[in-house]
């Protein structure tokens, strides 16, 4: 589909193109806005907090571009790029979308939930490293790396399910949404009717994202801008763009504990999900290069930490400064990843 989207992009005038990428950007936004508004509306039906709502559903929903990715790559042979896919999205999300969304607008903090999802955000990601760590021969690690064993995929996705189930028990035992105004209230919907609303929602957000990228691409190579570059920046970015403009209009919107939700739950999907997904759809597992432990595993963690950190720190309000903390860390990663680039790896 993407390839045919590339070529099809490819052929267009430089006005087609210009209105593809207009108009992707605006039915984009026009579906986030939706979203938002379904997800905050099944948060006050239902009961469940906003921030349990954008860590599940809305997660599951805005990691599958990540899960075909990274799925596929293993598939056809580029465990690396599968795994690294996942990593790189997780310093995305944490950094970069989620320090936009605390910049926009300050995010009020449910501290029961917020600590519950962050810790498994950080265990997981603390899981990943240790999983991948060739224990038998640790002395290469920094050079020849690691591998995700297909067993520990097929844990990772046992760990999925129980973290979803866990995630809806404890949901059952907070306290109603903060109530809706008039706009946004969807009187006489069922939660169910509700819920379909917001999978529709969510569908057609990552659709409109995987309709953008080949857009923007395509007027990026045209502009020559170097294939490195569109490679290392555009493409990773590309599949987390479904959670950046859900925590950016939520945020926009006054819904920031459904943005900061969606990241908390994004994360831990990248790892249970989408590398777990990965690892035990391919017999060898997943590579993890030494480029993984010098640089892209203790990045990841550190971006964890400075979060964890952050939300301890914050009280009932994160700011907008610890938004510029996050987005400086994300900037770091990166300018460190083109400055010690890894064999055949690309930047988050």
């Amino acid at each position: 589909m993407e390839e045919a989207l590339q070529s099809f992009a490819g052929h267009l005038h430089w006005s087609l193109l210009a209105l593809w990428i207009a108009a992707a950007f605006l039915l984009l936004g026009k579906s986030a806005d939706w979203l938002v508004g379904e997800a905050a509306a099944l948060s006050e039906t239902s009961g469940v907090p906003k921030v349990v709502i954008g860590a599940t559903v809305v997660s599951l929903g805005t990691t599958s571009p990540e899960v075909s990715v990274s799925v596929l790559a293993a598939i056809q042979g580029n465990p690396g790029l599968a795994l690294g896919n996942a990593v790189g999205s997780i310093i995305c999300d944490t950094g970069l979308i989620l320090g936009l969304a605390v910049l926009l607008a300050p995010l009020r903090i449910d501290r029961r939930v917020v600590d519950r999802q962050g810790w498994f955000q950080l265990a997981a990601g603390g899981l990943l490293i240790v999983s991948c760590i060739p224990w038998s021969r640790p002395a290469g690690l920094f050079i020849d790396g690691g591998r995700l064993p297909r067993a520990m995929g097929i844990v990772f996705l046992l760990l999925l399910a129980a973290y979803l189930w866990i995630s809806v028990r404890w949901a059952r035992s907070q306290e109603a949404g903060v109530p809706l105004d008039g706009r946004e209230r969807d009187a006489g919907s069922s939660k169910w009717v509700i819920f379909g609303k917001l999978v529709l929602a969510v569908a057609l957000v990552v659709a409109f994202a995987r309709v953008l990228i080949p857009g923007v691409e395509e007027a990026a190579l045209r502009l020559h801008v170097p294939d490195s570059v569109v490679a290392a920046t555009l493409v990773a970015f590309g599949t987390s763009l479904p959670e950046l403009v859900t925590a950016v209009t939520a945020a926009r919107r006054g819904h920031g504990e459904l943005a900061l939700g969606n990241v908390l739950g994004a994360d831990v999907l990248n790892v249970l999900f989408v590398s777990g997904a990965a690892a035990a759809a391919t017999p060898g597992g997943l590579a993890a290069g030494g480029h993984f432990f010098r640089l892209l595993f203790p990045a990841m963690l550190a971006i964890l930490v400075i979060l964890r950190v952050g939300i301890f720190a914050s009280g009932d309000t994160m700011k907008r400064g610890f938004g510029v903390v996050l987005i400086a860390a994300y900037a770091l990663v990166i300018a460190l990843s083109y400055v010690f680039p890894g064999p055949a790896s690309h930047a988050p």
